[in-house]
């Protein structure tokens, strides 16, 4: 019985930092929106609105805005990656690692996948 609760305990703690670890990378490698001065060839569209196109590339999240927007992405795990306003025209976001997010822009939530 002794050793059953050592051993949760120590799940438990190794959990957290694995968890603690993946934050931190994430907000050390989260540079913040860029423009796109070439339009990659590799892009794929996920969602076009009125005021706003979303497209993928690898490592990537393309945004082409009317204005500037309020962008927000998370994990699948709803983690926040990032909170940030693209500019107006096309701006690219560096993902710290390949996977499905949650890209919000507004009212519109998608789901993207680099």
């Amino acid at each position: 019985m002794k050793l059953k609760t050592i051993l949760r305990t120590l799940r438990i703690t190794v959990i957290a930092a694995i968890l603690a670890t993946a934050t931190i990378s994430f907000a050390s490698a989260a540079k913040g929106w860029e423009p796109v001065k070439v339009e990659r060839q590799d892009a794929k569209p996920v969602i076009s609105a009125s005021e706003f196109e979303i497209k993928t590339a690898k490592g990537v999240i393309i945004v082409t805005a009317n204005h500037p927007v309020q962008i927000k992405i998370f994990t699948i795990l709803g983690r926040l990656v990032s909170t940030g306003t693209a500019p107006q025209g096309t701006s690219q976001f560096t993902l710290p690692a390949h996977g499905v997010y949650i890209v919000k822009i507004g009212d519109v939530t998608c789901k993207v996948a680099v």
